[in-house]
């Protein structure tokens, strides 16, 4: 073991802004020391189970039993400040507390970085603010013991150079992570429309993450189905992004969502727990409430994508935690049960 001085940290300017709103590092942070594994960092490439959880939801209402279904926890979310300065956690006690369910559950654990673009795009694009953030995302994962990082960038636009620069701040976060043997995954976009977010994760971007969690949902009426999640949709996800962005195979994550959408402009949502609350059966697809119909992801459609994720690619995806129900119908048992996987 050695350990490593983050001294120059001393550089950055408007560090009193980055005590206020850090406020989960310590006080002499930017000259403290962390262990750094010995070795070079290995990663992972067994299966993955990824379920974000949204800070804003009932942390009690999520059956204990439900961790053993998942492998990776992502917490939803932190937030970038403009000046590389990280907003506060807005529910810490939630924080601390599904980390720690995680963690007693043998999950891998991480924060999900999400944030305005406007945002994004002017951090990365300037190389001491890119650095900054950089340094501050790595030792919020310090402090509080995370697996890794992910971030959920919606979305880098290659048209607006996105792509350049969403490039420089992965590889930069991704070479500081890999240091202390911590994993960096990203969100990103289904990928089947063409233009500039297709494009804004380029090949050397997905080289340096560990996984990519593919959200393969909200895209209602592709190839005439009006489910927003449909298998259609799964299959031409995993094929662009395979195929023709060059993710490979170990790194594909495939996402389902645990809500339901009508076809409307702007779509209504509804989770999945409360369809099936308001009578939708969990081995259909679509359900009428109030007048609107819903189309969501029931039993033996995810589990039909948890097979298509074990021949194509290496993982799934839910969002949300809080959204999938409990007991005999809930999603993430149904992968589990696809997949052969005990819990």
């Amino acid at each position: 073991m050695k350990k490593i001085i983050y001294a120059s940290l001393i550089l950055f300017t408007g560090l009193q802004s980055c005590k206020k709103d850090v406020n989960w590092v310590t006080e002499d942070y930017t000259s403290g020391t962390h262990e750094v594994p010995s070795g070079p960092y290995v990663a992972d490439n067994s299966f993955k189970i990824v379920a974000y959880y949204a800070e804003a939801n009932e942390l009690d209402s999520i059956a204990v039993e439900k961790y053993k279904m998942i492998t990776h926890l992502h917490y939803a979310f932190a937030y970038p400040n403009a000046d590389g300065t990280i907003k506060a956690i807005a529910k810490p006690a939630n924080l601390a507390k599904v980390m720690q369910r995680a963690k007693e559950n043998g999950v891998k654990r991480a924060i999900s970085f999400s944030g305005t673009e406007t945002i994004y795009s002017a951090v990365a694009a300037d190389p001491v603010l890119r650095s900054k953030l950089v340094r501050n995302i790595i030792d919020l994962a310090l402090k509080y013991d995370l697996d890794g990082i992910d971030i959920d960038w919606e979305y880098p636009r290659s048209n607006l150079s996105n792509d350049i620069t969403y490039e420089a701040f992965m590889k930069e976060l991704s070479a500081g992570l890999h240091t202390y043997h911590k994993y960096l995954s990203a969100a990103a976009t289904a990928g089947v429309y063409a233009g500039g977010v297709r494009d804004g994760i380029n090949k050397a971007a997905i080289d340096a993450t560990d996984f990519i969690n593919l959200m393969a949902y909200d895209g209602a009426n592709w190839a005439g189905d009006p489910n927003h999640s449909s298998y259609k949709l799964a299959e031409d996800v995993l094929n662009v992004w395979l195929n023709q962005k060059g993710l490979p195979k170990e790194k594909a994550v495939l996402g389902f969502p645990a809500y339901g959408k009508d076809t409307g402009s702007p779509a209504k949502s509804m989770t999945y727990r409360n369809l099936l609350l308001r009578g939708a059966s969990p081995e259909q697809n679509s359900y009428t409430v109030e007048g609107v119909l819903y189309y969501y992801n029931g039993v033996p459609l995810v589990k039909s994508k948890a097979t298509l994720a074990k021949t194509s690619a290496n993982g799934m995806m839910v969002w949300e935690f809080y959204q999938d129900a409990n007991g005999a119908n809930s999603l993430l048992k149904a992968v589990n049960d696809a997949l052969g996987r005990a819990y």
